[in-house]
């Protein structure tokens, strides 16, 4: 809102007021003035949550409400804002930069300035001595200086950052040189979402790149099973930290946050025991199998099968009432054993990943009263799905309509025939190897 508010007064000179939740106002006047807007803008703060709030409730608010900045009726203060002069109070200073070389101190010494500065897990990190630094940078050809992305900031804030920036991170997180390719991939996707609720992240490589540097892609591969995928994991959670710039309560506000972001589900997928007919996640993307990706996924809910399928009882049945836990984005990922996806192409006769989307999108429904239950639901799509929205409590609901939205991953070692379900909304693979 700021940014656009920013442009508004930039280059067309009309004053511009926002009306924000309380809980992001500090963010709006701090830091995405200083490194995005350059500019003060005003704020009037409505109070949060206001999810779940009845439209009434709302309207009235505006009638009566006080602005959680000044404590002035709602309407005064936006009026106030629009038409009362800058104060001297409402200048900001251009946004300060972290010196390329921190002075000499001893190891403990960094370590805690480090997490004093909010660059860490709170974890030890390997510090980046320059030494280090250039032996990370020596696993690609780009140049140090490169520019990665410059909007990289939370909420479109504007933080450019370099090649070199990303070497740095990768040298904290404990990475080899041969990594870094897929931290620079990984990099060029920031910033990641966030949510007030509890959102987590997967991190999904594909191609040749797993077996080159020992990504786990098979048994016990969701947990902390492999250097590869811990590292690389928890390099993202770093440049969220450091890149993004990422404060709890300044520029994010996630009430519980979720346990699921320490290492945000790093794997690859097992292509080598996919089903025939099976394609990786990246071909099915429009990639060749011979390139390396990586893809980043979001959403709310990650969900244990809790024990192996039954014969009596088909595996896609069961996933089908899984779904109903999926109401948020209208988005499934099911996290699957290869010999799940076996016994769903060989038993049950889905010749492809497509197939069984098809067969799960015209199969799952969930009554509408749960559906719009979901505040996420009734906040991104009530405007837009009116015919369902006056459906009674019970009437049921096709929730998972476009079977596009529905991705297959086949990972795990074939001890257990288990599988995952998730709402993760995939964004657009990268090339690896762009980045070599």
């Amino acid at each position: 809102m700021s940014r656009f508010n920013g442009a508004f007064e930039k280059q067309y000179g009309i004053p511009t007021v926002s009306l924000a939740n309380e809980n992001v106002v500090e963010f709006g006047i701090g830091d995405h003035a200083k490194y995005t807007t350059g500019m003060p803008l005003r704020f009037v703060g409505m109070p949060y949550p206001f999810t779940g709030l009845s439209e009434d409730r709302l309207k009235n608010y505006l009638k009566v409400g006080k602005d959680n900045v000044t404590g002035k009726p709602i309407m005064t203060a936006i009026v106030e804002a629009l038409t009362t002069p800058l104060t001297k109070a409402e200048t900001h200073p251009e946004a300060p930069t972290e010196p390329r070389f921190l002075k000499p101190d001893t190891e403990e010494n960094l370590q805690r300035l480090f997490k004093d500065k909010g660059w860490t897990d709170y974890n030890p990190v390997i510090l980046p001595t320059e030494e280090r630094v250039l032996r990370m940078l020596a696993g690609t050809s780009h140049d140090p200086n490169e520019i990665v992305k410059e909007a990289s900031g939370t909420f479109g804030t504007r933080r450019p950052f370099t090649v070199e920036k990303v070497a740095i991170i990768a040298v904290m997180a404990g990475a080899k040189p041969e990594y870094l390719p897929v931290i620079l991939a990984l990099s060029s996707q920031v910033p990641y979402m966030d949510s007030t609720t509890s959102s987590s992240r997967m991190v999904l490589i594909n191609g040749p790149i797993r077996e080159e540097i020992g990504v786990n892609s098979g048994i016990g591969a969701l947990g902390p099973n492999a250097e590869a995928n811990s590292i690389i994991g928890r390099s993202m959670v770093l440049m969220h930290k450091t890149i993004q710039g990422y404060k709890e309560g300044k520029s994010g506000f996630s009430s519980l946050s979720n346990p699921l972001l320490y290492n945000n589900i790093t794997i690859g997928e097992n292509e080598e025991n996919l089903p025939e007919g099976w394609k990786p996640f990246h071909v099915q993307m429009g990639f060749k199998p011979e390139e390396s990706t990586l893809t980043v996924f979001f959403g709310w809910n990650f969900v244990n099968c809790s024990g192996s399928v039954v014969e009596h009882y088909a595996p896609q049945l069961l996933m089908r009432d899984f779904t109903q836990v999926l109401a948020a984005t209208g988005a499934a990922t099911l996290i699957m054993d290869p010999s799940v996806a076996d016994l769903l192409r060989d038993t049950q006769g889905f010749k492809t990943k497509e197939a069984f989307a098809e067969w799960m999108s015209k199969n799952s429904e969930i009554p509408a009263g749960m559906y719009w239950a979901n505040s996420i639901v009734s906040g991104m799509k009530g405007p837009d799905d009116q015919s369902s929205k006056k459906a009674s409590n019970d009437t049921m609901i096709k929730h998972l309509s476009n079977p596009k939205m529905i991705n297959t991953v086949v990972v795990g070692g074939e001890t257990a025939s288990v599988w995952f379900i998730a709402d993760y909304m995939p964004g657009r693979p990268v090339s690896i190897d762009a980045w070599r």
